[in-house]
């Protein structure tokens, strides 16, 4: 480590993107050498979501969507390599993390406490399913009418792993993307310590329950906090198991470390998705985590 770059300053770049608070948090000499390479990654991260935004009638994803039930939809290469992972995703999760199931958000209104009435999901869950889905000559193609795909599952890492790349190309060594606690990290501090990350009690937003090192890899976390509802004494959280059409119910929070932010995600959700199993499925893992179950208590791998 040059003497140099142990002084040098961090600097942190916020901005707004998929609907959250994101931050670039890099060491560069100047302000604005730093908002310059800050621009460079956040660019990158506005791409990914003008491309793959459900929210928007004109992203690709909203494409494909609307060819449901119509026809095949020719991909670039970037997004079938997505599609491809998205497959793998599924058969390693038994069918679990299932990038279709997010038409049961039509079911699940979590601004409304209010639990769907068994018709309306029995008519969604037909149009659940990956298994259904034709990938072949880099066209996808769903038979269904009103069948959806959504990237929600991993765009945000999936994004925070395009960015740190732009900047790792730009010479980047000390600093990390953060997009809404889904973090990608190119380098310890400039002091070559580590960057020290607070994981949020899921019980108390402004607490923070563990303190997690980290220099390199990816970090994120799933929680049964981020939306939910409570009703009668009962929490429905955003993770829906496509099989059920159901919220998952025995993690209030996973926090994963992997080498790459896209793997902790994944990792994070699919234990989520796999309620009591999903504690063998994290050892099996091998990475880093920290989860809570729902009786509060504590698992750690470090």
């Amino acid at each position: 480590m040059h003497a140099d770059m142990m002084s040098m300053p961090v600097h942190r770049v916020p901005f707004k993107a998929m609907g959250s608070a994101c931050e670039v948090v890099l060491a560069a000499a100047t302000s604005q050498d730093a908002q310059a390479l800050a621009k460079t990654a956040i660019e990158e991260v506005l791409r990914i979501e003008r491309k793959y935004s459900r929210y928007t009638t004109d992203s690709f994803i909203s494409q494909i969507n609307q060819s449901a039930g119509i026809g095949p939809v020719q991909c670039d290469a970037e997004t079938w390599s997505l599609f491809q992972f998205s497959s793998q995703l599924f058969e390693k999760s038994d069918g679990l993390f299932d990038i279709t199931s997010g038409v049961l958000r039509k079911a699940w209104d979590f601004k409304k406490a209010q639990v769907p009435s068994s018709v309306h999901l029995e008519k969604l869950r037909p149009l659940v399913g990956w298994q259904q889905v034709v990938l072949k000559d880099q066209c996808i193609a769903l038979p269904l009418k009103g069948m959806e795909v959504d990237l929600g599952g991993f765009g945000k890492e999936y994004a925070a792993d395009r960015a740190s790349q732009v900047l790792k190309e730009k010479g980047v060594t000390s600093g990390y993307i953060n997009l809404a606690g889904d973090m990608r990290f190119l380098g310890p501090k400039p002091t070559g310590e580590p960057w020290m990350i607070g994981i949020q009690d899921p019980r108390h937003p402004d607490q923070v329950i563990a303190t997690l090192p980290m220099s390199q890899g990816g970090l994120a976390t799933s929680g049964d906090y981020e939306r939910y509802f409570e009703l009668n004494g009962r929490r429905y959280c955003h993770v829906l198991n496509p099989q059920t059409g159901w919220p998952v119910t025995h993690w209030r929070s996973v926090s994963v470390t992997a080498p790459l932010a896209v793997l902790a995600g994944c990792t994070t959700t699919m234990a989520m998705l796999k309620e009591a199993a999903g504690l063998k499925f994290l050892k099996s893992t091998g990475f880093d985590f920290f989860a809570i179950d729902d009786l509060g208590e504590v698992h750690v791998q470090n």
